[in-house]
Formats: structure tokens, sequence, C-alpha cells
């Protein structure tokens, strides 16, 4: 099968997957039923480029809800029998890649005051959802958000005008966090446990974002040489922002995305944060995909050779499922792997930028399309 996107799929055999013997995707049953329930009740996931649908996936999903595995090799088995895998091989020749997130935990007040001055915003009502019939063709496909101010559609307020005081004065506040730096790092995630001087737990999670494409301040961090490429990482890029205060904003609003975001309740705190897939994320099992090519719900085997710090030196090779997305997530095989909640799991997550394999497991009926 091939797409004009740039990449093939490849039938592979699990016997081919290098690690597959090794896994252990038990933990997935439970979070494939609760995708299973989104799209039977609520709606189905939007389908990608690849043209796999919620239908082709549901055969696979009912079946694991009604399967409870008794061990590792049980459950390796389940998706063998169900599924056929594909290799994703990009027609450049180049590698897939992987990257990490996770839920960080961030001091927020009610109100502002001198120390809590920086507004975690709610959707604004005059944000909109953009397609081929409302574009403006003066902005890209990447734009699925615009302004719809006085009739017209245009581009929104990027993170310069926000932080400038677009959005004061219309009650869309959640919270205010007294660290500029670590709020743009919750919009880079997505998701975040909010903690209250009176000891409240609240949780915020992505509602929608401004529009404007993704642009990572570690690529022009390396760009100005500020910092080494061999040490890029979120620790580092944190450490040179608290060496130089005087540059946070320039550089900040150099990522014109901005995020904004709902409030969710904490009913589990050992839960992730429900994202994209309307399904509470899995750490170390829940994958974030480009969703204007795959579909929410698949299963993907991801090896990496490099990545060790996640299995105890040894490399990483899992199956996990597609429930998230994100701006910076774009091409066939790019993924983002969800660490876990809190500072453990940012450690864990700052410092994953690998080259990967990717394998997508399509369900048998759907898979006969592709061979």
């Amino acid at each position: 099968m091939s797409d004009a996107a740039g990449f093939t799929l490849q039938a592979a055999s699990f016997d081919a997957l290098g690690g597959w013997r090794d896994d252990d995707p038990s933990s997935l049953f439970e979070v494939m039923a609760a995708c299973r329930r989104h799209i039977s009740e609520t709606k189905p996931y939007r389908t990608g480029s690849l043209g796999l649908t919620s239908a082709d996936l549901l055969p696979l999903l009912e079946a694991a809800e009604k399967f409870h595995p008794s061990s590792a090799e049980v459950a390796r088995r389940f998706f063998e029998q169900h599924c056929q895998p594909f290799r994703i091989v990009r027609r450049d020749g180049g590698s897939g890649f992987v990257t990490a997130f996770y839920e960080p935990e961030i001091d927020v007040a009610d109100r502002p005051d001198e120390e809590f001055r920086f507004p975690i915003y709610r959707r604004p009502d005059d944000l909109i959802d953009l397609e081929d019939q409302n574009r403006p063709a003066d902005l890209e496909n990447s734009y699925v958000f615009g302004r719809l101010r006085d009739g017209l559609i245009d581009a929104y307020p990027d993170r310069r005008a926000i932080d400038q005081g677009y959005l004061e004065g219309r009650g869309l506040e959640i919270a205010w966090a007294k660290s500029k730096v670590d709020l743009f790092f919750v919009h880079v995630q997505g998701a975040a446990r909010l903690h209250y001087p009176d000891g409240r737990i609240g949780r915020i999670t992505y509602a929608a974002k401004a529009g404007h494409p993704f642009s990572a301040i570690g690529k022009l961090l390396i760009d100005r040489g500020e910092i080494d490429r061999a040490n890029i990482s979120m620790q580092s890029i944190r450490a040179w922002l608290a060496a130089h205060p005087d540059q946070v904003d320039e550089v900040l609003w150099h990522n014109r995305s901005y995020i904004f975001f709902r409030e969710t309740a904490v009913e589990d705190p050992n839960a992730g944060p429900i994202a994209a897939a309307k399904v509470p994320l899995l750490a170390g099992r829940s994958l974030a995909v480009d969703r204007l090519i795959h579909t929410f719900g698949f299963p993907f085997f991801i090896r990496s050779e490099s990545l060790t710090h996640l299995d105890g030196g040894k490399p990483f090779r899992r199956l996990m499922l597609a429930l998230d997305t994100g701006s910076a997530i774009v091409g066939p095989a790019r993924g983002d792997i969800f660490t876990g909640s809190g500072y453990t799991a940012g450690e864990l997550a700052g410092t994953v930028s690998d080259d990967a394999d990717f394998t997508i497991l399509i369900p048998n009926t759907a898979a006969t399309r592709f061979l």
C-alpha cells in the first residue's frame, strides 16, 4: 500500500517485530474497552487520511472488552489472532521519531495577586473550528481554529498578543499560575494537575488552541548556539530560561501556538488525564499521533533501540494505543509517549528524543485493504 503523503505500509509478521515476545500488553484491554464505549455511546473517532475508521476498529475493541488475559503470552496471542502488523515506512528513507509528554503539576490560585499573575484560559467564544468550507484562503490547512469577528474569519491572536492582554476582562480564567515558564510547559504538555493553596487538587486538559503552528523553542536555542543539539531537553531548556530571565518573553513568544483548557474532575488520582480520544491516558502505553493521518484507538508497536531509560536500560519495545495528538506531532511515524503525572514523569519525558520503528496493528478484516 502506498500513500501520496510520503509513506508506505509494509505487511510484516509478529515474529519479525523485534522485542514483541518480551512485551506484556495486558494493561491495554481496559483502555480498549473505554475506547469502545466512547465510540458506541458518544461518537466515532475522526478518520485520518490513512483511511482507517472507528468501524474498522470496533471488532477488535469488542473482542478486547470480553477478553481477560491470564498472562503476557495470552495477551500477545489475542493481538496475533485479531490483527495484521504493518510497518510504517517513510518513502524518503528516514526513520520514525518519538518524544514523550507527561501531566505536570503546577501551583495555582483562584484569584490573581502579586505572586500568582499568569492566567490559565478557557476556550474563548470567538474561537471557531475551521474546515475546508470556512477556512479563509490566506490561512494554511494547518490552521484548524480561527477567530470569528463581525462576521469575518481570520487568524486568532497569537501567544504574544494573548500574554499582552488580548483576553483580559472576559472572565475566561480558570486559575492563575505563579510561573510563566511552568505555565508554558503546561501548554506544551496539554494538561496539568492544579495545586491550590488550600490543598485542593484540580485538573485541566486541552480544549482548543489559537491555531498557529507549533514552533519549538528548543530548536530556536539550538539555532542560536545557546544549547548544543546533543544536550537539548526540557531540563536544559528550563535551565537556560532560568539563567536568562530578560529573554524569557522573546523566546516563549517564538512559539505562537497558544493552548486553551477545560476543567475536568480528578475522579481517580492514579488515572491519567482524559485527552483527545476521551479516555484516560495510561502511562507508558498511550501514544500521541498525527490525527490528520491516524485514527485514535489503533494499536502501534513502537521499537527504539536508543530509548533505554524508560525500561531500566533496555531498548523500548512496547505495544501502545493511539489516544492523543499534539501540534508538534506531525507525520506518519511520529509519536509522543505518555510517561505519567508529576515530577518523576516529567524527568522521564524531558529527555526522550529518539529514532523509532512504527508498526500499526490493523484488525484482520480492514487489513485486507492494505495487502
